[in-house]
């Protein structure tokens, strides 16, 4: 049983069924949010999911960055990442139309970033994570 259904732009209902959360920022003890940081964020954060989910195809959602001081310091201009950094599983019907659509499925793994702990659902997830192009970057595989 899926957690959430999320309509993406396409109009393809996908289905997640697994989501990791936690804070975007979290330990981060001295220094400020600066694209070097947040560049390594990004980094560990597809190392990981490629190490968790090393079967399936994976997609960062470029994130959304502000930038609240334009001066900054020694490593640059203030670049913030929104709060919450997750990693969902998500799964949906065949992408080969040539599969038999009961013995198969599609999935992709997707990292992306958004500013509140809320578990996306609907057509409401968020611009960035509608717009993943699931023909393009999910892998269909045999139940």
């Amino acid at each position: 049983m899926p957690l959430s259904h999320v309509v993406l732009a396409s109009g393809r209902s996908v289905e997640l069924t697994e989501i990791r959360m936690e804070s975007t920022y979290a330990g981060f003890l001295e220094g400020y949010p600066c694209k070097r940081i947040n560049d390594m964020k990004t980094r560990g954060l597809r190392r990981r999911a490629e190490q968790d989910f090393p079967a399936l195809p994976f997609h960062l959602v470029p994130p959304v960055l502000t930038y609240p001081d334009e001066t900054g310091g020694a490593f640059g201009p203030v670049e913030v990442l929104p709060a919450v950094l997750c990693i969902g599983v998500f799964r949906s019907a065949v992408v080969d139309a040539g599969l038999d659509p009961v013995m198969h499925r599609s999935a992709l793994v997707v990292a992306w970033f958004q500013d509140t702990a809320a578990v996306p659902s609907g057509e409401d997830a968020g611009p960035a994570l509608c717009g993943v192009d699931w023909d393009a970057l999910a892998l269909d595989h045999e139940l």
